[in-house]
């Protein structure tokens, strides 16, 4: 019946396309289209069956999830150490010797007395007993003394520690301190300031020509009494050092310095130094 049907259709696909271009697309699909919807069924049902099939290959390789029947697991229990308890402090007891089996007699002086009885029989002293406090002729043992001196206890106090004494030593009075070991700086008695304008208002410029400025630095001691002494410039015009000295020392001898201090607070002697720089116009 299928081989009649194919060739009944081939036979009118023949009529329908006589004389006409058979190479066209039309009459080739007519020829094998039940060849293409066989081969089409065949895919759709294969399609099919793949994403069928596909949930059940997933959970095949998937490892299922064991749940027990305890529940949550709680961690081991962490162990807390006790605190420390302060014990008690430990009384030690001395030891107490034993009194040796030693026969002793009472060599102690009576107190004379106006009833006191002549002739007292007395038992006879044994050669080998030893002065004592008592007759004891037949050596019995003495009672040990029971007395248990007591211990201060030890307690967690405070522990109070304290400082060495501190030995003042004086100031050596032939030591010049250096500028880095100063506590305080020495000063003029009114202020750097004020020594500088005293300077410059006493100091004689009238035998001096120069157009460039003339320098120069003043260097002396200041002595712990507030005085000066070691006065020295280092400037190379030889009669502008002169008049600076000059100029210094008469300052320092009118007015008292302030000497200089060192971290105890104690006065000590110190260098100082003043720069002194002029210009003269003629």
């Amino acid at each position: 019946m299928k081989h009649m049907n194919q060739n009944q259709e081939f036979r009118f696909n023949e009529v329908l396309f006589e004389h006409r271009n058979k190479e066209y697309g039309a009459y080739a699909l007519r020829n094998e289209s039940d060849r293409i919807l066989t081969k089409a069924l065949f895919i759709g049902v294969s399609l099919m069956a793949a994403v069928s099939i596909t949930p059940f290959v997933i959970s095949a390789f998937n490892t299922p999830e064991i749940i027990t029947d305890g529940g949550y697991v709680l961690p081991p229990p962490v162990l807390i150490p006790d605190e420390p308890v302060d014990k008690p402090p430990v009384t030690i007891k001395p030891v107490v010797p034993t009194a040796p089996n030693t026969k002793t007699f009472d060599s102690t002086v009576p107190t004379p007395s106006r009833d006191a009885q002549d002739n007292v029989k007395k038992d006879p002293t044994p050669d080998d007993a030893v002065a004592g406090f008592t007759n004891n002729f037949k050596g019995d043992v003495i009672a040990p003394n029971t007395h248990v001196p007591t211990t201060a206890p030890v307690g967690n106090g405070p522990v109070i520690n304290t400082p060495p004494p501190v030995i003042q030593v004086p100031v050596d009075k032939n030591i010049i301190v250096d500028e880095g070991d100063l506590g305080v700086e020495a000063n003029f008695n009114g202020g750097i300031d004020s020594f500088r304008n005293k300077v410059m208002n006493n100091f004689d410029a009238s035998g001096f020509e120069s157009e460039n400025i003339v320098k120069t630095t003043v260097t002396f001691i200041v002595e712990m009494d507030g005085t000066i002494s070691g006065v020295k410039a280092n400037g190379t015009n030889a009669d502008f050092n002169n008049e600076a000295v000059r100029t210094v020392k008469s300052i320092s001898n009118k007015g008292k310095w302030i000497p200089a201090k060192n971290k105890k607070g104690e006065f000590v002697r110190s260098y100082f130094k003043f720069p002194i720089s002029m210009k003269f116009d003629n």
